[in-house]
């Protein structure tokens, strides 16, 4: 008798559940795990609108947002029903992995255990990611430390409904740090005045802690309350002998361009390292594309010069830019070819930023200029050609359509013989919103970053003249001659062309302000500020 076989099909294991510490505001701050997590999740469960963009940041493009902070008719979701809803992600996606990204660190304040149990009860396994909590980094970005010497406890109350708890916070030795909306928060450092804490103790009140919009007053006990009553943040707030360490380390509202707004006229994909430059400094960008890139109107001369990079027509291939290495490989990947395709070849890049490019390509440059990084300075470097050393005397330069032909003179006159291809067309961008353009005219934004003469002709020809009280930093000499010629004031010239460099130079213009209000015994406000009208504030 044969076995009877079982026609019951297998049960389907619901995914692995990850909660996941994401920081208290900082995308900075998320940690090596939680990043790889991000990466492979099939779902991230927020309960937190703004931290939808940094599980975009990591994860992969068809990951599904859950929203877990807000019901179907925009009310606010209770903890069971959060519960319920990280259970139901979970057996949505079967063998997958579901990231439950929580502020902070999700053991500290933020139901946790509910949704945890949650999973238990359902049979759905889970690890947890503990993450940097607030409690500690928004002081740290305040500069002020929660222990010293004399210091020597810490007491935590978050300001809620109940009457807070702050009787193991009167001590002269605890720091206290409070956590709430800002009429809550005043509440409990009344109750801890009034419990006996020393009404003349320092109060460090923060906002916003740890991004480019932080902003901490220090006060003491007894104005602190009468202080934050008019606040509409949620704050965290420290009370303790330590605040009055924040006089000298202070290092984070203290850097060059702390809460700037700075514009910066290229496309997402362009500015990477200007962004991030930027947010080093402390400030924030705002990136306005200028220029739309769009293929060639007629594809036959770039495809032929793609072919003779395979079948031996050039000896050398040179990028002058991002935008031709990523043309270049999308007609690799239409053809089937890759980067194996390149051997036998030379290649030049115009700087470090498209040497990079061909790098992520698996390509290393043969060629790239060490001082000044444009055409010019690839033509210095660029060797002459030599019968007896080159066995083909041919280029091929995959270009912009507006390119100018230094290059390719320069490249004539050694010798070279040069297919000078368009592999992309450059035109102007759609104008940005209403919004966008009063804030450039009327000025909102503290800096404009140039990068090229297009970017000042195009972003004036889309959105009009940034405002005369805007610093206006350009790349180089060419940039700055077209946006005075278009009637901007040059404040800041790069020392070299390059992205990074550029931000650098105008953080020492931001360091320079500074040290220029302090001197004479003003208020360090940013540029956006001094407009007429503009509310001045401290950084």
């Amino acid at each position: 008798m044969s076995p009877t076989r079982s026609t019951t099909p297998s049960p389907r294991v619901p995914a692995r559940v990850a909660f996941v510490g994401g920081g208290p505001g900082d995308p900075g701050l998320l940690t090596v795990r939680a990043t790889e997590l991000l990466a492979g999740a099939d779902a991230v469960v927020i309960d937190q609108v703004a931290r939808e963009d940094l599980a975009l940041r990591h994860a992969r493009p068809d990951v599904e947002i859950v929203d877990a902070g807000h019901g179907d008719h925009g009310e606010r979701l209770t903890q069971a029903s959060r519960a319920k809803l990280v259970v139901r992600a979970a057996k949505a996606h079967p063998g997958g992995l579901v990231v439950r990204l929580m502020d902070g660190d999700p053991t500290v304040f933020n139901g946790f255990a509910e949704e945890a149990q949650a999973l238990v009860k359902a049979g759905i396994s889970f690890e947890v990611v503990p993450g940097v909590s607030s409690i500690t980094a928004v002081p740290a970005y305040a500069g002020i430390p929660l222990t010293s010497t004399s210091s020597t406890a810490v007491h935590v109350v978050v300001a809620g409904g109940a009457t807070p708890d702050v009787a193991g916070g009167v001590a002269p030795s605890t720091t206290v740090v409070v956590l709430g909306p800002p009429d809550r928060a005043a509440d409990a450092l009344l109750a801890l005045a009034l419990a006996g804490r020393d009404p003349a103790t320092p109060v460090a009140v923060t906002e916003r802690g740890t991004s480019t919009e932080q902003r901490t007053l220090v006060t003491t006990l007894a104005e602190a309350p009468a202080t934050m009553a008019a606040g509409s943040f949620p704050v965290l707030a420290v009370v303790g002998e330590t605040v009055a360490m924040r006089e000298t380390l202070s290092w984070f509202e203290t850097k060059p361009l702390f809460g700037w707004t700075v514009l910066v006229p290229r496309t997402k994909e362009q500015s990477a390292s200007m962004t991030a430059r930027l947010e080093h400094h402390g400030a924030t960008a705002d990136v306005v594309p200028t220029i739309s890139v769009e293929p060639p109107r007629t594809p036959q001369q770039l495809e032929r010069a793609v072919k003779g990079m395979v079948t031996g027509r050039y000896e050398w291939v040179g990028f002058t830019s991002v935008n031709a290495v990523r043309a270049i490989r999308e007609k690799f990947d239409e053809f089937g070819l890759d980067a194996r395709s390149f051997a036998g070849l030379r290649v030049a890049a115009v700087g470090g930023v498209t040497a990079d490019a061909l790098r992520e390509w698996g390509i290393n440059p043969d060629l790239v200029p060490t001082d000044e990084q444009s055409a010019h300075g690839l033509l210095e470097a660029w060797p002459p050609f030599d019968p007896d050393l080159d066995p083909i005397n041919r280029v091929f330069l995959p270009r912009a359509d507006i390119a100018t032909d230094t290059l390719v003179a320069g490249l004539q006159e050694n010798g070279w013989e040069v297919d000078d291809v368009t592999a992309y067309r450059t035109v102007r961008a759609a104008p940005p919103p209403q919004p966008v353009r009063d804030a450039i005219k009327g000025g909102a934004f503290d800096a404009v970053l140039f990068t090229s003469s297009s970017t000042v002709r195009n972003l004036v020809g889309i959105a009009g003249k940034p405002h005369p009280g805007t610093i206006v930093a350009c790349i180089g000499p060419a940039t700055a001659k077209t946006a005075e010629e278009h009637g901007l004031r040059v404040d800041v010239l790069a020392p070299e062309p390059s992205a990074v460099a550029l931000v650098d130079a105008l953080a020492d213009h931001g360091r320079s302000l500074a040290l220029a209000a302090a001197e004479a015994g003003e208020d360090v406000v940013r540029p956006s500020q001094r407009r007429p009208g503009s509310r001045k504030r401290a950084t």
